[in-house]
């Protein structure tokens, strides 16, 4: 009976509390701040947006914006599962290819290919496109734009692999190319990309105002069964950078009607070779236009089945003389992910394995800080 009554007391109690409380928070004015900050256009070289496909979870996704600069949190876009993201070339719009079911994890499929504002991190406009997107972890060139923003390309991948080529000006699906044996999408100039095949060529697809294919080529790369290359390469326009997994760079230039391939060379010396060093992590390397410099994540313990492993020690190599300049190390959690700014004065911005962002400023070579505590499990940095 005595706790029956003591129950009744404190329950009218809280009742009177919780009244009273209504009152006072009726009274209060709405927040007109929140959701409504804009973010400065042009945005920043250096602002950053971290690719976070929540792996524990799968089945949405983020990009997480921040300013490295001062260390601040600007905002977050809310994706589809795994969805590959790139930046317009204007950098008016952040890009997602995102997929979602009915039922969250079941039911019918849609994907769409959403513009998100860069200034509001609003969606501007969405156009729906095949369900044939790829699902995986995302990486760069699973995801392109033509360089004058015409088209964006969407790799697919069924198993079968093929582009979806979005024109932006009439927001619509203007075809789809088959890429057998082939995968990604490197965009080359406004109307033509290039994908890696498995038989060792580099495939370049040229397209006609309309977005349709106008004609291909295929030219010898590499030799398959002597090297494995990374299909995760970094650009500097239409030049770009692959790398072995045993540190053989082959850089090809695709500006003109052919590709041109240019001089491979290594990362290693021989000595660093017999000391078991090698490159590896995700996005592995990053480069930075205006120094000329490419900066590579470097395993001091080489593992032929682990080379996708974080590691916090970061080369650098002048593209020029192809020479090893400098060495960065990150004072606590590994790297798997690199991104450098395109700017004069450019960072390297490189994604810990612990949910934060190693920061170097890359004309001091100092690392200059870190930002905890912004992603789950981010695979990708971009920035403008």
């Amino acid at each position: 009976m005595r706790i029956t009554r003591f129950l009744a007391q404190t329950t009218l109690a809280a009742g009177v509390s919780l009244a009273g409380m209504h009152g006072a928070f009726a009274e209060l004015p709405a927040d007109t701040g929140i959701g409504q900050t804009t973010l400065p256009f042009p945005p920043s070289p250096h602002r950053a947006y971290m690719v976070d496909v929540e792996f524990d979870s799968f089945v949405a996704g983020r990009v997480v914006v921040v300013d490295p600069d001062q260390k601040k949190f600007l905002g977050m876009v809310s994706t589809g599962f795994a969805a590959p993201s790139t930046l317009s070339r204007d950098g008016k719009l952040l890009y997602s290819a995102d997929l979602f079911y009915s039922r969250g994890t079941r039911g019918t499929r849609t994907d769409v290919l959403t513009a998100w504002n860069t200034s509001t991190l609003s969606p501007d406009w969405e156009v729906v496109i095949p369900s044939k997107r790829a699902e995986s972890l995302t990486q760069r060139f699973g995801l392109g734009t033509s360089a004058d923003d015409r088209f964006v390309y969407v790799y697919n991948f069924t198993p079968s692999t093929s582009v979806t080529v979005v024109d932006t000006q009439s927001k619509s699906v203007a075809g789809e190319i088959a890429i057998p044996g082939c995968v990604l999408n490197y965009p080359v100039g406004k109307r033509a990309f290039a994908s890696l095949c498995g038989d060792g060529a580099i495939q370049v697809v040229r397209l006609g105002e309309d977005g349709k294919e106008a004609s291909r080529s295929q030219s010898k790369f590499f030799e398959p069964n002597k090297e494995k290359m990374v299909e995760r390469a970094v650009n500097v326009g239409d030049t770009y950078y692959f790398v072995t997994t045993t540190g053989t760079v082959h850089p090809v230039d695709l500006s003109g009607k052919e590709p041109k391939f240019l001089p491979t060379w290594s990362l290693l010396t021989d000595e660093e070779q017999k000391a078991g060093w090698g490159p590896g992590g995700w996005q592995l390397m990053a480069v930075a236009p205006k120094l000329n410099r490419l900066y590579v994540l470097m395993h001091d313990a080489h593992e032929p089945m682990k080379w996708e492993d974080p590691s916090p020690t970061i080369w650098a190599f002048d593209l020029k003389t192809q020479k090893k300049v400098g060495t960065l190390q990150a004072p606590g959690a590994p790297i798997w992910s690199l991104q450098a700014t395109s700017d004069a004065n450019p960072l390297l911005l490189g994604i810990n394995v612990e949910g934060g962002m190693e920061i170097f400023d890359l004309k001091s070579g100092q690392h200059t800080g870190t930002m905890d505590k912004l992603h789950k499990t981010a695979t990708q940095i971009m920035s403008h």
